[in-house]
């Protein structure tokens, strides 16, 4: 296996030039997706590509992938790849560094040389943040066979546009059709705080929690905040309240890396002197067992049903997204691990608790996930920041793994 190391400062140049594309007043970025920021990020990413030789597709929801051959040219690519859209309020890394550190691979090969075995693919999916069009992991989804194309093309954002016809506005509803991946690998900055609080470099990611989404309707009766008794209110806010509360009950008294967290309430009248008659609220419910998931489920239900009776208002959960927890290919693990032992990198087995798109790929395709460090654990927020050095140590890692999987040759 050829001995090479990525150019991490050119790593840090690409990252910090593609952050200019949609560049908030506090360091961040704003690049929702199907945008014309979006539309500037993936041209930048194209023209990066075709500049490195590959051979750029575009399937019919967006996803892009770029593909240097090989010399077994029909296998399977080994593909490396994450996203290119963001939060509203997002940060430099997320997403961004996976397709990044595929890119800086290949630039890496291709400045020594070195042949692979089996092509080599780099994937920037559509959709992963799901912040302006539901589902989430949109593009790997559909790529993956989870969710019907044709359906989630008729999708709408607030405003009503569609998926399809936001792929349009910005030129890139592609027909490339759904091709076999030999492997995927996916660095990633952590978004949480374990690697930084034990001083570890690199994460070798064992899988990723299931989750189990749900709109709440909370509905009660608006009422003049004078006239009305305290016995005699059916206040909307306070059973939402006393949810919350639960939500975090379930969350802490159940195994298996439970989670749970109530992210977005709207309340109506939303008046000072107006007893609330009606709120919108979201659970997320997370766990590393999909039994376990869906016990909290259930106690979430039972819980819910008990707060309305309690205080005389109704309550109406709707799932809106489930995936079960995801395990990645034990051969792929290993292979980050070794890389990372080789490299004299600091590393741990990690479980992310954030869901990314080798969520959907390892239904198709083996799968491993690297994570790096970033400052103080924080993700989805303008702050995100990760060093230069961890974000080249887990390309390197990624480099390494990618060419143990594809096999290599002689220039």
């Amino acid at each position: 296996m050829p001995k090479m190391n990525i150019d991490g400062e050119r790593l840090w140049s690409s990252l910090m030039e593609l952050a200019r594309i949609g560049a908030t007043p506090k360091g961040g970025v704003r690049r929702v997706t199907l945008t014309p920021a979006d539309r500037e990020g993936r041209e930048l990413f194209a023209r990066w590509c075709r500049e490195a030789g590959l051979e750029l597709r575009v399937d019919a929801i967006g996803n892009m992938f770029a593909r240097r051959h090989g010399i077994e040219d029909g296998a399977p690519p080994v593909m490396m790849g994450s996203h290119l859209d963001t939060q509203p309020n997002g940060g430099k890394f997320d997403g961004a560094y996976g397709v990044m550190a595929g890119l800086e691979v290949i630039r890496t090969l291709n400045q020594a040389g070195a042949k692979t075995r089996a092509p080599l693919e780099v994937a920037a999916w559509t959709n992963e943040e799901g912040s302006r069009f539901v589902p989430t992991l949109m593009g790997s989804g559909v790529f993956a066979g989870v969710y019907p194309l044709q359906q989630i093309l008729e999708n709408r954002d607030t405003d009503g546009i569609t998926v399809k016809d936001a792929l349009d506005g910005i030129g890139y509803r592609g027909d490339a059709r759904p091709h076999k991946v030999g492997a995927y690998f996916e660095a990633h900055i952590e978004q949480g705080p374990v690697l930084e609080d034990t001083k570890t470099t690199i994460g070798v990611v064992q899988g990723a929690l299931g989750q189990r989404w749900f709109d709440v309707l909370v509905t009660g009766q608006d009422a003049h905040a004078g006239p009305t008794p305290m016995n005699l209110r059916r206040d909307a806010l306070l059973a939402a309240a006393q949810l919350t509360l639960e939500v975090n009950r379930i969350a802490g008294t159940f195994p298996d890396n439970a989670r749970g967290t109530v992210g977005h309430l709207q309340v109506k009248p939303n008046s000072r002197n107006v007893v609330p008659g009606e709120v919108r609220m979201t659970v997320d419910l997370r766990n590393a067992r999909d039994s376990t998931l869906l016990s909290m489920k259930s106690e979430l239900e039972k819980t819910a049903q008990a707060i309305a009776r309690e205080r005389r208002v109704s309550i109406e959960l709707k799932e809106v997204v489930y995936f079960p927890p995801s395990e990645f290919a034990p051969a792929l693990v290993e292979r980050v691990r070794a890389a990372a032992q080789d490299l004299g990198l600091s590393h741990r087995d990690i479980v992310s608790g954030a869901a990314h798109d080798a969520v959907y790929l390892c239904r198709v395709a083996p799968t491993a996930m690297i994570f790096v460090p970033c400052e103080g654990g924080i993700s989805h927020n303008e702050i995100e920041s990760a060093s230069p050095a961890d974000l080249a140590a887990g390309c390197n890692v990624l480099l390494q793994a990618v060419l143990h999987t594809a096999g290599t040759a002689a220039p």
